[in-house]
């Protein structure tokens, strides 16, 4: 199971939110640059950025800032927040990212996506951001009616093989993982997962790990010192449980 850190980015800045929520945010860096080093320094393999403006925008506004994280590390990096259309996923990708992330346009254009799968492969990871067991859009702020299980469903008939779990209600309360959502998507949709939200001791990701998935990110754990990556990334190699 891969570890990936997070970045989190408003204005330029890195930040944690609190279950989402635009208003409950934590300063965490005034420089994502020298965070995305230090993560890179204590051996991550991968960093998940989001342009959290972005994502309530509807089109990246810290772009500027993604392009000086690419150019400064040398590890691949994925990023969404707010990128609907072809032509930006093209424009992002372009810049040396590896990966980008699509959310909200998911559920509102399929056809984008069947195009997107079809153009770029690999390059791109749908994000299924739940809300007690349904999706939400628009940077978390609209609900949607469709399940996580069907949407997933949905996207692999249009060849996407990797999807990112987030379940909002615990992302950034360092409370755990949703397990059960998680084991339930993977037992229904057999999807290659990542999963984000709570993540909050290395216990956490050894019970991920044990699941399976393909990776786990880690946000406020990392910031506020709960889990040392030197020590996560050592246990999972390991396989220690």
């Amino acid at each position: 199971m891969e570890i990936l850190p997070a970045i989190d980015i408003i204005k330029g800045k890195c930040v944690r939110l609190y279950q989402g929520d635009y208003s409950r945010k934590t300063i965490y860096a005034d420089n994502p640059v020298d965070v995305a080093l230090r993560w890179q320094s204590l051996g991550a393999s991968r960093l998940h950025i989001v342009d959290l403006d972005g994502a309530a925008a509807g089109e990246m506004q810290n772009l500027d800032v993604v392009q000086e994280i690419v150019r400064a590390i040398k590890i691949p990096v994925e990023v969404g927040g707010g990128i609907r259309s072809l032509t930006a996923i093209e424009k992002i990708l372009g810049t040396g990212v590896e990966r980008v992330i699509l959310g909200t346009i998911a559920v509102e254009d399929k056809d984008l996506i069947r195009n997107a799968s079809h153009r770029f492969g690999n390059g791109i990871v749908i994000g299924v951001d739940v809300r007690e067991g349904r999706l939400a859009t628009r940077g978390w702020l609209k609900d949607e009616i469709v399940t996580a299980i069907d949407f997933v469903k949905q996207m692999m008939d249009l060849n996407i093989s990797r999807f990112i779990y987030t379940d909002i209600v615990r992302d950034g309360t360092l409370i755990g993982p949703n397990y059960t959502g998680v084991n339930n998507l993977i037992t229904e949709t057999r999807c290659n997962l990542i999963v984000a939200g709570g993540i909050a001791s290395i216990e956490h990701l050894q019970k991920l790990n044990s699941m399976p998935v393909e990776g786990a990110i880690i946000g406020k754990a990392l910031y506020t010192g709960d889990i040392d990556l030197i020590m996560a990334l050592r246990t999972i190699k390991q396989n220690i449980l």
